[in-house]
């Protein structure tokens, strides 16, 4: 039967082009198809139980996507990309953010265009489909591969961050949670019990851990949510983008 009623959708460019996905998938166009943002949407999004969770943003975009795609498969950064245009599709390019003026000490509102944030510089030419990277750890010469994390590890990091802090009693630490997560072999094997004796053995260097941590950065695309403005005051401010479920309203 034939819609009566139609949303529109806009095309959305992802940060990494397709580059890190199969040859083949939907995803490796480098593109994705959302609709607009609807009265249903808001629902989701003032949802108490999914709000607790952290899944009321997730549950958003999942809706919102008609590409035939599957959400867990998008790194991270698409997935962010897909956020800024969620929100600019649902309420326009002005941003309202809070912010101390460093001058007065005085709470402050600043007006943020959303459309000038800018996908983060990276070489697409180090990028392949098959989402691995090579790095030999610049102190003790120990070669590694790792990935780009997807929105499937993300979720898989914190509920083993979860999982371990109820038997712990304390949180353990996310730096090396993400990196066990993250690099996926060492010295050319690729067992996961070797990564994580590699990381809890304390062979891992911080110093080395350091280099890894800035080259991973350099290769991982994302959309810069890092902004910088004048306060009222007429000093730089410099913060990161806000990006909660309060995000999307104005």
């Amino acid at each position: 039967m034939q819609e009566k009623f139609k949303v529109p959708t806009e095309t959305i460019e992802l940060p990494s082009q397709g580059k890190l996905y199969e040859d083949g998938s939907e995803l490796s166009k480098g593109i994705v198809e959302m609709s607009y943002m609807t009265a249903k949407h808001e629902d989701i999004l003032t949802n108490i139980n999914l709000i607790r969770k952290g899944t009321a943003i997730e549950a958003v975009l999942k809706s919102l996507i008609q590409s035939p795609i599957k959400y867990e498969d998008l790194v991270m950064g698409d997935r962010n990309a897909l956020v800024i245009a969620a929100r600019i599709l649902a309420y326009g390019n002005d941003y309202s953010i809070e912010y101390t003026d460093p001058e007065t000490g005085n709470r402050e509102t600043h007006i943020f265009d959303l459309s000038t944030l800018d996908h983060k510089k990276v070489d697409i030419s180090l990028l392949s489909s098959k989402n691995e990277f090579h790095f030999e750890l610049p102190h003790t010469k120990n070669t590694v591969t790792f990935k780009i994390l997807t929105v499937a590890d993300d979720i898989k990091i914190e509920e083993e961050f979860e999982g371990l802090k109820k038997v712990l009693g304390v949180e353990p630490g996310r730096l090396t949670l993400r990196l066990k997560h993250q690099i996926t072999s060492v010295n050319g094997d690729y067992s996961t019990k070797t990564v994580r004796d590699f990381i809890d053995g304390g062979y891992l260097l911080s110093k080395d851990s350091l280099e890894l941590r800035r080259y991973m950065s350099k290769v991982t695309p994302d959309i810069d949510t890092e902004i910088t403005f004048k306060s009222k005051s007429g000093q730089e401010v410099t913060m990161d983008l806000p990006m909660s479920a309060e995000f999307f309203f104005p």
